[in-house]
């Protein structure tokens, strides 16, 4: 494959390097790393060696060496939910190390919803021993919207005492967009103590333009991952946003957006938001290089989103291949292949493809808040009030879900019969949200069309961001198994098949296993593929239940006290 390395300028001439795999001569212990190095902030390659000393590079001498890999900065994840991952985040580390990833910029707002600011201290505590440069931020919207209802709350106060922390690196995604344009004091606290602070701000606009951009820019947001059209991120850019274009498991958003890299190569960063542990240990940011340079992004614009440019703008201590920089490296066979055969954190080798790193593996805490009491089916039955019902409509690899309008009568078994059950034949289910933090509440009843399971019922205590139970399924049977799996088990993920449940438990706040990621996502993949036996459509059906609660992303929602129009950001009736 040919690369094409050219500069930004577009009046340079593009050089052509045609890259030949050849063997992989093993690396020298010590102070020197040699290879063919990638230098992104003179956008040149050439052969070398690194000379390191006391985790940083004290000197780069040019020169031809014996060694054909290539020396790249180590990737950084400009945005991700750790906890989506369902692992611990020493875990993750080992799991991403693996893929060239030497840091993450971590928003814990998921496990903040659970268990407030004790989730984010938990968090910070288990990196600590990972080896990894984790940059976690203030979570802004614990609960993400007013309406919500999580196990916690973060205010102001909150907010402010943890951006004075050194290890507090920045505001979280600013999800209550209507509280930014309203100029609510609450949110608008929190966006001041983070400037005070000297410290960015996250956003979180999805479909946002015109004067309402414009304001909300204004404020003093700075990034928005929420793009899925590049006109509306190309409108983003214009007004002053970096745009942090999104694949992760079930929003993938390159494919449409990969030419702004092109475009605006200092305005662009690369994350995954949410990944499941298979596509962690699968290669993500890795991939991202892979599939960039197929369609022919510029090789050093590439690079840069994914390391560079973030290392620029939340002004992070990682290292990008220069003198003085900490050794934050790694090393690839060669720029067809792009396999990583060692990975390099403060100069310490924290991966080595033959095996030759140990791996520590260290006892993971459990903390958790799960108060629901099992239930019973006939708390699930839905009575017909009106001849329309508001379903939610699925779209694939997407976030956002539709508001659709449909005859009740479609959801009733017979005329006679006025309860509203799943309909298998026009892939309309049953949805229920039922509130983990209180015992004895009523669940929240809907129906969502384009999940195409034809048996069973799936379950979860991941459901994004107030972490309260979701389950669909094809009957209220189905629905109760599934469901009571995971509170008798106080929280995972459940896949019942109308026989059989698969179950992969989640202890630490209802959202993470203390297994290793291979145990972890093992166990997941099982239940993916079960959850297609029952005759799924969907390319990640978990997270895609997942997200159905998430009421700041269109058009309808569902949450622990009904649906939720997200355009009107205001609870609605199920019947129309």
């Amino acid at each position: 494959m040919a690369i094409i390395l050219q500069k930004t300028n577009p009046c340079t001439t593009p050089q052509t390097y045609h890259l030949k795999t050849e063997d992989f001569s093993e690396l020298v212990e010590g102070f020197t790393l040699s290879g063919n190095i990638v230098d992104l902030e003179k956008q040149e390659l050439y052969s070398g060696r690194l000379h390191i000393a006391g985790g940083k590079i004290v000197r780069i001498e040019r020169g031809p060496v014996a060694e054909t890999h290539y020396i790249l900065p180590g990737f950084i994840d400009a945005h991700v939910h750790v906890e989506s991952s369902l692992l611990a985040p020493s875990a993750f580390a080992r799991a991403a190390v693996k893929q060239g990833i030497v840091a993450a910029v971590a928003d814990p707002h998921e496990i903040a919803n659970v268990m407030g600011v004790a989730g984010v201290q938990y968090m910070l505590e288990d990196a600590r021993s990972a080896g990894f440069k984790f940059f976690f931020g203030a979570p802004s919207c614990v609960p993400a919207a007013p309406a919500d209802t999580s196990g916690a709350t973060l205010d102001l106060f909150h907010v402010e005492q943890l951006l004075q922390r050194d290890d507090i690196y920045f505001l979280s995604e600013m999800m209550n967009y209507p509280g930014v344009l309203s100029d609510d004091p609450e949110v608008m606290g929190k966006i001041a103590a983070a400037k005070k602070c000297g410290k960015p701000v996250d956003g979180h606009a999805p479909g946002m333009s015109g004067n309402n951009l414009k304001k909300y820019v204004h404020a003093g947001i700075s990034t928005d991952h929420e793009c899925e059209d590049i006109c509306e991120a190309e409108e983003k850019i214009d007004v002053g946003m970096k745009i942090l274009i999104r694949e992760g498991s079930r929003a993938k958003n390159f494919d449409q957006l990969y030419p702004l890299i092109n475009r605006y190569p200092s305005s662009v960063m690369i994350c995954t938001d949410d990944c499941s542990p298979s596509d962690l240990l699968n290669g993500t940011l890795i991939n991202i290089l892979k599939k960039g340079l197929g369609k022919g992004l510029n090789f050093f614009n590439l690079l840069r989103a994914l390391s560079w440019n973030t290392v620029n703008h939340y002004k992070l201590p990682v290292g990008l291949l220069r003198t003085g920089d900490f050794a934050d490296c790694i090393v690839v066979d060669n720029l067809d292949d792009l396999t990583v055969l060692q990975t390099y954190i403060n100069g310490e080798k924290v991966y080595d493809k033959e095996g030759k790193v140990p791996v520590n593996i260290n006892k993971v805490q459990i903390i958790n808040r799960f108060n629901a009491s099992p239930i019973k089916k006939e708390l699930l039955e839905v009575k017909k009030q009106s001849g329309n019902v508001r379903v939610i409509g699925l779209i694939n690899k997407s976030l956002y879900t539709k508001s659709l309008v449909l005859p009740a009568s479609i959801l009733q078994s017979s005329k006679e019969d006025t309860r509203l059950s799943s309909n298998v034949k026009e892939d309309i289910l049953k949805v229920v949200v039922l509130n983990r933090y209180k015992q004895r509440t009523p669940p929240a009843i809907g129906f969502v069309q384009g999940f195409g399971w034809r048996q069973g019922a799936l379950c979860t205590s991941i459901a994004h961001d107030s972490h309260n139970i979701i389950a669909v399924g094809v009957n209220d049977d189905s629905l109760t198994q599934a469901m009571n799996t995971v509170i008798v088990n106080k929280g995972g993920i459940a896949c019942y098949d109308g026989k059989q449940t698969q179950f992969l438990s989640l202890p630490i706040a209802g959202l993470m296993s203390p297994e290793p990621a291979e145990t972890v996502a093992q166990q997941y993949d099982a239940l993916c593929r079960q959850a297609v036996a029952l005759g799924g459509l969907l390319d990640a059906p978990f997270m895609a239940l997942s997200f159905l609660s998430l009421i700041v992303i269109p058009e309808l929602k569902i949450f622990d006290r009904g649906l939720f129009d997200v355009s009107l950001f205001q609870p609605v009736d199920l019947f129309v």
